[in-house]
């Protein structure tokens, strides 16, 4: 099996990126990932994507040192593990929005979450917000009138009645190639004029043709295909994860 990652900035975007990636192992046999995609016309936009990141880099840390010094074994189902991973991480940003007396438009990001249990070779995805999912060539658009979900907005919820609500949800099983990415994957435009006009469907090139997969960089390669030989490039910031078996 093998992750692949990019990330870019939107070429209408000039100072930071708003988008954000993670990629980690929570205890020995499950894989996180996660994109996340800041509000353009909050605060700092960039902030609450960054932050989430690295508050799930906290959960799985603490998820491995628990297991190692307490030598048990998982047996919680991928939902039931996700669950887990959201409450704490909710549980976490609200801490931090305390801390920190962060206004809630500090705290913008849609969030896209994968968890893939090794072992079982199953797994359940989560998206709170607009964005994109491929499983094993079934793809699924996250769309919401440019008016997304975002995870600041339920802080303040209760965490049952929160997760019970959450329709945005997927199960898979026997995993081949599956993607997520931000709503930047369709933002791909012709921003230069002198190259090929060969036309390219940029979502299938990115989440279902291999070429180049025996390499780490896959994907930056692809980019930079779809740019020096089509001129094409996300106006939108745009990240993405793509697992390969």
């Amino acid at each position: 099996m093998k992750i692949f990652s990019a990330i870019q900035i939107g070429d209408y975007h000039q100072n930071n990126c708003e988008d954000h990636l993670f990629i980690g192992e929570y205890g020995k046999n499950n894989i996180l990932c996660a994109v996340m995609d800041g509000c353009t016309t909050a605060l700092e936009s960039q902030f609450a994507s960054l932050l989430v990141g690295k508050i799930l880099k906290k959960i799985c840390l603490e998820k491995g040192y628990k297991e190692f010094i307490e030598q048990n074994k998982n047996l919680l189902t991928p939902e039931e593990n996700l669950k887990s991973i959201l409450k704490d991480l909710l549980s976490e940003l609200k801490i931090i929005k305390n801390q920190l007396m962060l206004d809630e438009k500090e705290l913008l990001t849609t969030l896209i979450i994968l968890l893939f249990d090794k072992n079982n070779d199953e797994g359940i995805l989560l998206a709170i917000g607009d964005g994109f999912v491929s499983i094993n060539g079934e793809i699924t658009e996250f769309e919401q009138d440019n008016k997304p979900d975002y995870l600041g907005f339920h802080l303040s919820e209760d965490f049952e009645t929160f997760y019970n609500s959450q329709k945005q949800k997927i199960e898979f099983s026997k995993l081949q190639d599956l993607t997520i990415a931000t709503d930047g994957i369709f933002t791909f435009e012709r921003l230069s004029t002198n190259k090929s006009k060969e036309e390219v469907d940029v979502i299938q090139f990115l989440t279902i043709e291999k070429t180049n997969s025996e390499k780490e960089d896959m994907l930056t390669l692809k980019l930079k295909k779809l740019e020096n030989e089509f001129g094409l490039k996300p106006t939108d910031d745009f990240s993405m994860i793509r697992i390969v078996k």
